[in-house]
């Protein structure tokens, strides 16, 4: 562990998030100036909802709050509009412009559970502001001098794509000139001096480091975090039934309680000092619990997590409702509700039930868990394909349909 001066890089080396920096004896000083440092993350409008994938950068954006600095949620209505060619095997689905406002405003949702703006200091800008406004030819004369094809060819996320025979177009070229081109931006709107980002970003955060330097002779730093993977190896923040989204119209705060609860026995440390904000020593004595005891650790984490992104309110409810559903205390009322629509009301047969309440996606699916015995309505096995759902049981208040031990939805009409 390095030696750190200040607060903020003392904390973020401790919990685990530095990975990389550019120069971290310049961001230790820069954190300890009284004015503090602002530093930003990015974040393209591809989706509705960030996802977990995107925890690791926004509780450092946190961190950076709380320790007395000022964080910058960059949005990205301008590279939305390209897409990051980092990492990927074929170009990103171009959105149009009224997709991406909306995506925006989803993400904003998302980050304004766990940072303050407005009087809180927290600021959410779109690149949109600056990069829609560029001319082209005036554009690549100024700022294409600094960046090689040379040089831009040896990256990890243009490399790996070549070397795949997958085609790199002209366009997704760009987006590490208009990522670095942002970091120059912010520099000068907001005397921003620190990109973060995961360790996928590395390339293109220091063409931001360098590019301020070579224009404006600023001093920009750029900190990653390591890669999130579960101890067996999966990518953090997707599951066999896909992302793991912070948005609770696109999962409901019971099921993202259930995606912490279910933490691998080996990742349960490393995940209280990244996603939740408990002493390091509370953390120690959780993460030592052996055997059956490290249940209480994850319940613990699935906890502070789901208070983070969705509220204690909401944590509280879906930790009644595992205990419900899980150690048969109370009732389950704190599961999600699918509300059927009313011309639901009538007779349903089970494989449908079972889609419309979101548990599976074909008749043929809702055959294959009825066939393994996971198809449960009120806790009582299905074995029955044909089985027909009345419209007066519906009628007669919630029915809880259960997807194997872990997926519960209760359904009603509305």
């Amino acid at each position: 562990m390095t030696s750190f001066r200040s607060d903020l890089l003392r904390t973020l080396d401790e919990r685990g998030y530095i990975h990389q920096c550019t120069d971290a004896e310049a961001l230790d000083s820069l954190a300890l100036i009284p004015r503090g440092v602002t530093g930003y993350v990015g974040y393209d409008c591809t989706a509705s909802s960030l996802h977990v994938g995107h925890l690791v950068s926004i509780m450092m954006l946190r961190i950076l709050q709380r320790a007395g600095h000022r964080p910058i949620a960059l949005v990205g209505g301008g590279t939305t509009k390209v897409g990051d060619p980092s990492f990927r095997d074929e170009s990103r689905p171009l959105l149009d412009d009224a997709a991406i406002e909306a995506n925006k405003s989803g993400i904003r949702r998302n980050l304004e559970a766990f940072l303050a703006f407005d009087s809180g200091g927290a600021v959410l800008v779109d690149n949109a502001d600056w990069l829609d406004e560029l001319r082209y030819i005036p554009f690549l004369r100024d700022f294409g001098t600094h960046f090689t094809i040379n040089r831009m060819l040896t990256f990890d996320s243009v490399k790996l794509r070549l070397e795949r025979e997958q085609p790199l177009t002209l366009l997704e070229f760009n987006y590490m000139v208009m990522q670095a081109y942002d970091f120059l931006e912010l520099g000068r709107r907001h005397d921003c001096r620190l990109q973060m980002g995961g360790s996928d970003q590395w390339g293109n955060i220091v063409n931001g480091v360098e590019l301020g330097r070579r224009i404006d002779g600023q001093q920009l730093v750029g900190l990653t975090t390591p890669l999130i993977t579960t101890a067996s190896g999966a990518k953090m923040g997707k599951t066999a039934a896909g992302a793991v989204w912070l948005d609770a119209e696109r999962l409901s705060p019971f099921d993202y309680w259930q995606y912490w609860r279910n933490t691998e026995d080996a990742d349960v440390g490393r995940f209280l000092k990244l996603f939740t904000e408990l002493p390091l020593d509370e953390i120690a004595r959780l993460e030592a619990l052996a055997g059956a005891e490290i249940n209480e650790a994850k319940k613990v984490l699935a906890f502070e997590a789901t208070s983070l992104a969705h509220g204690s309110p909401a944590a509280e409810a879906a930790a009644a409702a595992a205990r419900a559903q899980f150690e048969g205390e109370g009732e389950a009322t704190g599961l999600p509700t699918v509300e059927l629509a009313a011309r639901a009301a009538a007779d349903l047969s089970v494989l449908e039930l079972f889609q419309l309440a979101g548990l599976a996606a074909s008749n043929a699916e809702v055959r294959r868990l009825i066939r393994g015995g996971g198809a449960r309505i009120d806790d009582q096995r299905i074995d029955d394909e044909q089985l027909v759902v009345s419209r007066d049981r519906l009628a007669q208040g919630a029915l809880k349909l259960s997807a194997g031990k872990k997926r519960h939805v209760l359904v009603r009409v509305a």
